[in-house]
């Protein structure tokens, strides 16, 4: 009876949140309260942990690091957090682990990822999908070929 009432309570404050994996370059718009006023800040990096693993439930955590002037800042985001506006993926890589705090010790090109094919296929997905709804043009985009006459 307790579960279900406590199940009920967290699912009312779910929020839509888009899937992202770990290894994933995020872009997080965090709406920040400054006195009376109200604002949208991006923070743009890595994600290098989720908690659970699988990153569901209400009290779901991801951790996304960057480099600012040459300093590494990580900062964890409550996945349904009220003040999330959202979560925009830029670019996915290709890892082989859970958590990446390898990369805590690491910089400059060592410290890339390689950029997964399930993302480059996505976003080809999203250009075909934009050109197919384009409408067609009454002027061909391609001349046409001309015969050519043997030259004696």
């Amino acid at each position: 009876m307790q579960n279900s009432i406590i199940d009920k309570l967290e699912k009312a404050h779910l929020k839509k949140r888009p899937n992202f994996r770990v290894g994933d370059r995020v872009n997080v718009s965090v709406r920040l309260k400054e006195g009376e006023k109200e604002r949208v800040q991006a923070f743009r990096g890595v994600v290098i942990s989720k908690h659970p693993k699988s990153g569901k439930g209400s009290n779901a955590t991801f951790t996304v690091r960057k480099i600012s002037e040459g300093v590494g800042v990580e900062r964890i985001f409550p996945v349904h957090s009220p003040f999330i506006e959202k979560i925009d993926i830029e670019s996915s890589a290709e890892v082989r682990r859970s958590r990446l705090y390898y990369l805590r010790s690491l910089a400059g090109k060592k410290a890339r990822l390689k950029e997964a094919d399930r993302f480059s296929d996505m976003v080809t997905e999203e250009t075909e999908t934009t050109v197919a709804a384009a409408p067609a043009t009454a002027a061909p985009a391609v001349p046409e070929k001309k015969e050519e006459k043997p030259k004696a």
